[in-house]
């Protein structure tokens, strides 16, 4: 399978569980759920970038850039990463939010079940993309990829710790304060992992810059 068509399968799964997680959110009033549904939605975009890179990396060169285009991979992983992080800021905020003025009644159920497709559709995506990438590979044509895989991971993890969540809101019929906090939990995880990429992707950056 090629690497645009596993980025393509992964899209479409994407767009598909934004849906869903957008509309029980709203219902089940979990800031969880909205997080992972506002999550897929940069994924989408940012997949979108990737699949974009990969097809500038593949250009012919030209007058104008008789190099091509070495650095479209880097780029996009740079993008990516920079919108997790912002995400990350904006999910800590929601949460500490809610965690100071009060969390609403959180509907156990749906978030469980919709959170629980939300992290199988996601292990799936993860293991599509991780067969387009050695464990050793370092190179910069993988950097927007790994970024995108870097997303889908953690989108499961994080889709499996709302599903946990509402299990134990649905089995004690209470503690809806575990919502924010899962996600507060989620969003710092998320942003440790993104700044890591985004130093990588200095790294090469500076790598191929002729100057």
């Amino acid at each position: 399978m090629t690497r645009s068509r596993r980025l393509t399968i992964v899209l479409a799964l994407n767009l598909v569980l934004v849906i869903g997680l957008v509309v029980v959110g709203i219902s089940a009033h979990s800031l969880g759920v909205l997080a992972a549904g506002a999550d897929y939605v940069a994924d989408a975009a940012a997949i979108g970038i990737a699949l974009l890179a990969l097809w500038l990396a593949k250009r012919p060169s030209t007058t104008k850039r008789p190099g091509g285009h070495p650095r479209a991979n880097a780029i996009a992983a740079l993008v990516n990463g920079g919108w997790l992080l912002v995400l990350s800021v904006l999910i800590v905020a929601s949460a500490i939010d809610r965690l100071i003025a009060g969390t609403p009644s959180v509907h156990g159920l749906p978030v469980l079940v919709m959170s629980g497709i939300a992290a199988a559709a996601m292990i799936v995506a993860a293991l599509i993309l991780r067969g387009d990438i050695d464990a050793d590979d370092d190179a910069d044509e993988t950097l927007s990829v790994r970024a995108v895989l870097l997303d889908t991971a953690a989108d499961a993890a994080a889709a499996l710790g709302v599903a946990i969540t509402g299990a134990i809101i649905l089995a004690t019929g209470g503690w809806d304060w575990l919502d924010p906090t899962v996600a507060l939990v989620i969003a710092v995880v998320i942003g440790s992992h993104t700044f890591r990429l985004l130093k990588k992707v200095g790294v090469s950056l500076r790598r191929a810059d002729p100057h």
